[in-house]
């Protein structure tokens, strides 16, 4: 039995992802910061490890003898209004953590096949209509910067002969949380509708699909350095909205103009309505295909899901 180290195992990509490698027959073992908290979520196969990457506290030898080490765990980036000092949280919590892994996979006698780190189309900033390929220059805004400097940090690992994977996730939806759950409600109550002008691509991906391509990045040698995790059929804003709108039967033209957006959230609000057109012709390649590659095929299923 192959065993898998999961960080960010609490998390929406986290939770579902353990789901599909218990069911692949992997041993997996959780780092989590608070193992009582992690025990009403994970289920009871996994086996829990403390860790707190700020203070370097960890049991580097959990790791040996590991297949692979998935890298999920950062502060939500939309979860708070930023500021100064939640931005370097946010920074923190992915770079500072990704190197402090990377050292300590550098010392171990048995090092893991892959290390596969989380990333997010962030990395390319606001873009209009470019189709962006991994190849694709980065953005200049904070997110980008972030993304950058996390990439580059989860790369080091090749100096160690490890396989390093960046997944630049788009929009992750499920109506267990994240973007999908939070833009429920308004449409439900008819008042829902595109943010922003609406014209801005929405790089949008199905849960099952993430995880899916998660398990095929573990067990495919030839999936290396950053690939993009967004469905390969792209759509706008506000043709997401209006296909939302149709599967739960309600209107769609309620839009959240960007100065509202700015005046709740700030600075990130722009990250919100950046336009991001993806490419998700690697992965395909690479011999991944899409469960869910049609916008009105996923939202069918989530809504229709237990």
């Amino acid at each position: 039995m192959k065993k898998v180290i999961l960080t960010g195992a609490t998390g929406l990509i986290g939770r579902n992802l353990i789901k599909y490698l218990l069911q692949s027959n992997y041993k997996v073992v959780a780092l989590v910061r608070n193992i009582i908290k992690a025990k009403k979520i994970i289920p009871a196969e996994v086996d829990l490890i403390q860790w707190e990457f700020k203070s370097a506290n960890i049991n580097s030898e959990a790791l040996e003898n590991t297949f692979s080490v998935i890298h999920l765990a950062g502060a939500g980036v939309f979860s708070k209004r930023w500021n100064e000092s939640f931005k370097r949280e946010i920074y923190s919590s992915r770079v500072d953590s990704t190197r402090l892994l990377v050292e300590i996979i550098s010392g171990l006698k048995s090092k893991p096949e892959s290390f596969i780190v989380a990333s997010g189309v962030g990395y390319y900033g606001n873009r209009g209509r470019e189709i962006l390929t991994e190849n694709s220059s980065s953005g200049n805004d904070f997110l980008a910067k972030v993304c950058v400097d996390w990439e580059k940090e989860a790369s080091e690992v090749q100096k160690f002969g490890v396989r390093w994977v960046s997944v630049r996730t788009g929009i992750v939806l499920s109506i267990e949380d994240g973007a999908l759950k939070k833009m429920l409600p308004p449409f439900k109550l008819f008042i829902g509708g595109p943010l922003g002008s609406g014209n801005q691509f929405f790089p949008w991906i199905h849960i099952k699909d993430l995880t899916g391509i998660y398990q095929f990045i573990i067990e495919n040698p030839n999936c290396i350095g950053a690939i993009n995790a967004a469905a390969p059929e792209p759509v706008t804003m506000r043709e997401f909205s209006k296909q939302l709108g149709r599967t739960l039967r309600r209107p769609s033209f309620f839009s959240v103009p960007e100065f509202i957006l700015k005046f709740v959230l700030g600075e990130a609000a722009s990250d919100i309505v950046s336009s991001q057109r993806i490419s998700s012709e690697k992965i395909i390649k690479l011999g991944y295909r899409f469960k869910f590659p049609n916008l009105n095929e996923a939202l069918n299923d989530l809504m229709n899901s237990d």
